[in-house]
């Protein structure tokens, strides 16, 4: 069957991307976004093999690639005087082969997501076959036999998009979710902790610090994770449920000094992003759902800074 056009929601990574593998098959899409611009808030920056495979399929592996860097070594530390590394994996992530070969172009590469973002939106901007909307806000969809559609929100009124499919792209508070299957239906569980993933510029290069590191310890686990050549860092830290914001806000100074080498103050380092973030591990139990379907964070949410440092903590 011939699919004329796919409805996107969500200008996220997962809908930009979606949108150029779709368009690169010939398959047009128009793209809903209810804000209107991308998002610049810390989130993944790390994409491991077969993330790079795809972005290699969509065209744009080789954009991405000299933007960011490729890391080279992972390790897992103890929290204390020497940053004591309990296990090392150099060179990692790497790509393989079909035979069990390195395949050195498919190995993890390290950009800020709201980087990617800016190569996907303007290479879909690029294709005759596809069309971005933001300031489109999804209130309602529907579907019979022949489409699926869904009900926006602009600053012109309401109107209708329709297409053969509709894919909601829309993250963890996805709309598209709550039409299909209510407001509160999300099978799984959330966490009692929370984590704050910020970036931060700190000179590290005076401590023995690999490309990437997970710190064990039951109240102040992290990761700090290179992002750039400049000096700037993802540092993701544990932190206990219930916190505003603010509350948030004023703790980080006390968990940056006991946590990084040199327990620096306010003002030898310098956060330009400070994103707090909810444990979640939920997963729908259908993606597909006559011709809507979901993606993404819209349907499924897995937190790997948590689990990886949980699972190990419980075992040593």
């Amino acid at each position: 069957m011939t699919i004329s056009k796919v409805v996107i929601v969500g200008a996220g990574p997962s809908g930009l991307l979606l949108g150029l593998l779709l368009t690169g098959a010939g398959i047009p899409v128009e793209l809903v976004e209810q804000t209107t611009s991308l998002d610049t808030n810390p989130r993944a920056a790390h994409y491991s093999p077969p993330s790079v495979f795809e972005l290699d399929r969509a065209g744009v592996l080789d954009e991405v690639r000299p933007k960011g860097f490729t890391p080279d070594s992972l390790s897992w530390r103890k929290l204390d005087a020497n940053k004591t590394r309990i296990a090392t994996i150099g060179r990692w992530a790497r790509g393989v082969t079909e035979k069990g070969g390195i395949d050195e172009r498919m190995r993890m590469v390290v950009l800020p997501l709201h980087k990617l973002g800016e190569i996907l939106e303007r290479r879909l901007k690029e294709r005759h076959n596809a069309v971005i909307r933001y300031g489109h806000k999804v209130v309602d969809l529907g579907q019979d036999s022949k489409i699926a559609w869904v009900d926006v929100e602009t600053e012109d009124g309401k109107k209708r998009i329709e297409g053969d499919y509709v894919v909601g792209c829309d993250g963890a508070n996805s709309k598209v979710r709550k039409c299909l299957f209510g407001e509160d239906n999300y099978p799984g569980y959330t966490w009692d902790r929370q984590i704050v993933a910020t970036n931060t510029y700190y000179d590290f290069g005076p401590y023995d610090y690999d490309d990437s590191q997970f710190f064990i310890h039951p109240e102040h686990y992290h990761m700090v994770a290179k992002l750039q050549d400049d000096g700037l860092y993802r540092i993701t830290y544990g932190e206990i449920g219930g916190l505003t914001t603010e509350q948030m806000r004023e703790r980080q100074p006390k968990k940056f000094e006991i946590m990084l080498p040199g327990n620096p103050k306010p003002g030898q380092y310098r956060i330009v992003n400070f994103s707090p973030y909810k444990i979640h591990q939920r997963c729908v139990d259908h993606m597909k759902v006559g011709k809507i379907l979901l993606a993404a964070d819209a349907a499924h949410l897995c937190n790997p800074l948590y689990v990886a440092i949980f699972l190990l903590k419980s075992k040593s």
